[in-house]
């Protein structure tokens, strides 16, 4: 058994390769947002809205019920915000609820719960506590339950999974200090000995990992004969010898989170723990985050709602210049924002969800984006809330609360919210991550013209089933039913939603001949053009959204659940969001990219650190990384059980 390797040097190419390599290579599936992306609106995929069946709904809002009790008379948010710690009488009331296990199948203990209402009680209990959220987000949505139902074996599943349903909490560990979304300098290391794997290394900002029983950890097997090796899913006990929690973080929201820093050294693994074949572990990281991802948005969803509810209350008791601040259209606007675009963030989840839950389609773009676009407006709302409650939403719910008024915690949400725009992803991944999907086509046809390592030869191959497939696809770029005045006539129900969605018919086409014609443009230079992906991606966002925000009010509309108001919701949605699309699409074009990575290059080179002069700096001494440098651990185990 040979000792743990070192932090591994890899090029930009080699990072690039190991992340395509972990990617789904197919669309075995259609996909809406896949489709939007190629200038196709397949509104035939998502409209009339999926439901649930009835006995998913019946069992789905019985437990809601159950939960909403609970949340109500058994979380004090203001204590967990205080103490920056749940207390363990309420994790164990969840167990007994069985919120532990509410994706988990009921042949194991679980309640089996849909996609669907996993996140509708996810959002609930989201919004009594967001570290409670969290908490059983990232046990159910990344850690144990989800890798074993996707790929675990039978004797896995029959001995982990019952446990994970009402016990044992789990935690998932990818990320270490020098490693964040490049896998593929993984250090952590999984070496095999006998029966077993040793694991050596450092994992960081690992939720639930201080008391946690259960550990899904990535770790990197070396390759030998015999061992395809490569990075590789195991499940780990979390009291296994060797375990340290070196550390508790704590952060600027999220108080009561759990996450820490462990540190594995010499940890024994039975090989029967090892999850998919040697090798397959990010390709099990990513699979399991297609639906993960949803979870963040459910909560997103939770806290929008919260924040309209807040606004309506205080906008209306609030008065300036002889009436409600609600009716100064400075103020007034912001409730609207809040207000539509919480209305299109249910929707955009409620959809995924349930299309997640029919497998009918492939939603690993629509669960990406519904992650990006509910965590960035999520915080935008959380940010309006704090503006419209003024001094006082600066101000904190306890100290409120000790000169007499309401304890609404504005600046908690806020400070809570904005960790969804680095978790499971950040928006800069995100945004390359959907954008690598969304010209999966041109790079299945085309790839090969751009690949500096491919031969003439294959270049002239490539080149000539690209010109098959533009010469059948540029040509239905120019003119569609957006075009058509009459076109989505059954969404013109006294207020017209069939107009946005022409718009976003039309729109989508020209998003396809922007990224044709990009692609033309820089070729193999495209993948350096973040900002430009980044815009790309944003206007799918937001056709996206506009999309499932009519689908959702035609579906409210014929089911005589406060139609008329959907519609209004959704249509004053669809009109700031073809604001923000046409922005988008100028600054396609028209920005500062350019300029920024000139202004970058002088920064780095410090041209202009006589911009600094002036100012004293409060940090502390210390290395921008910590060092994770494998062997015995020299910090005290942090991690407990909770009673």
């Amino acid at each position: 058994m040979s000792a743990a390797p070192t932090q591994p040097t890899v090029s930009e190419r080699e990072a690039r390769q190991v992340a395509e390599a972990a990617r789904e290579q197919d669309w075995r599936k259609p996909s809406f947002a896949k489709e939007l992306f190629l200038g196709r609106f397949r509104l035939d995929l998502i409209h009339p809205h999926p439901l649930p069946a009835d006995e998913d709904a019946r069992r789905g809002e019985q437990f809601l019920a159950q939960l909403r009790e609970f949340c109500e008379t058994r979380i004090d948010s203001a204590r967990i915000e205080r103490d920056a710690r749940i207390p363990d009488d309420v994790i164990s009331g969840l167990k007994e609820l069985g919120a532990l296990g509410m994706k988990i199948d009921t042949k194991y203990g679980g309640l089996g719960l849909t996609q669907v209402y996993y996140n509708k009680a996810l959002a609930l209990i989201g919004s009594a506590s967001p570290a409670l959220g969290a908490l059983l987000s990232a046990h159910q949505s990344i850690g144990v339950p989800q890798p074993l139902k996707q790929f675990g074996t039978q004797e896995q599943k029959d001995t982990f999974l019952p446990r994970c349903a009402r016990t044992d909490i789990s935690a998932f560990l990818l990320t270490e200090p020098d490693v964040g979304s490049d896998p593929a300098r993984l250090a952590t290391t999984a070496v095999r000995d006998g029966d077993d794997y040793v694991l050596d290394g450092v994992k960081l900002w690992t939720t639930n990992g201080v008391v946690a029983d259960l550990l899904v950890v990535m770790a990197r097997v070396p390759k030998s004969e015999g061992h395809k090796g490569g990075i590789t899913a195991f499940v780990v006990e979390a009291g296994s010898e060797g375990i340290t929690v070196e550390n508790r973080n704590a952060f600027m929201g999220l108080r009561g989170l759990e996450n820490g820093v462990t540190r594995f050294h010499q940890v024994r693994v039975p090989a029967a723990n090892r999850i998919g074949p040697e090798g397959s572990g990010l390709k099990i990281a990513l699979t399991t985050l297609n639906t993960g991802r949803l979870s963040l948005p459910a909560m997103c969803v939770g806290a929008g709602k919260w924040c309209l509810k807040i606004a309506r209350e205080w906008s209306a008791a609030r008065e300036q210049w002889g009436k409600p601040v609600a009716l100064h259209e400075a103020v007034g606007s912001k409730i609207s924002f809040i207000a539509a675009t919480t209305f299109a963030l249910e929707a955009v989840l409620d959809l995924s969800s349930q299309m997640a839950d029919e497998d009918r389609n492939d939603i690993r773009i629509e669960a990406a984006l519904a992650k990006l676009y509910g965590s960035e407006m999520a915080c935008l709302m959380a940010d309006e809330l704090v503006q419209i409650r003024g001094g006082r939403g600066f101000e904190t719910a306890d100290s409120l609360a000790a000169r007499g008024e309401r304890a609404v915690p504005a600046e908690q949400i806020l400070r809570d919210l904005r960790i969804n725009r680095i978790f499971e992803g950040s928006t800069e991944i995100m945004h390359l991550l959907i954008a690598r999907e969304a010209v999966d086509a041109h790079l299945s046809v085309a790839g090969d013209l751009i690949d500096p390592d491919k031969s003439l030869q294959d270049k002239a191959k490539a080149g000539a089933q690209a010109g098959v497939f533009y010469a059948k696809w540029l040509p239905k770029l120019v003119a569609g039913p957006g075009q058509i005045p009459s076109s989505y006539g059954e969404f013109k129900q006294g207020i017209d939603l069939s107009a946005h969605l022409r718009f976003v018919e039309r729109t989508s086409r020209k998003l396809a001949r922007s990224t044709f014609y990009a692609m033309s443009r820089w070729q193999g230079r495209m993948e350096t053009k973040q900002g430009f992906l980044g815009r790309i991606v944003d206007i799918g966002a937001e056709l996206f959204a506009m999309s499932a925000a009519c689908v959702r009010a035609e579906l409210l509309r014929s089911q005589g659940h406060n139609g008329r108001e959907a519609y209004q919701l959704a249509d004053v949605f669809c009109h700031q969001s073809r604001i923000r699309v046409e922005e988008l699409f100028g600054r396609l074009w028209t920005n500062t990219d350019a300029l920024d990575h000139r202004v970058v290059k002088g920064v780095l080179s410090g041209d202009y650190t006589w911009l600094e002069e002036g100012i004293v700096d409060p940090s502390g001494e210390g290395p921008w990384i910590a060092d994770a440098t494998p062997g015995p651990s020299k910090a005290e185990n942090v991690h407990r059980r909770l009673t």
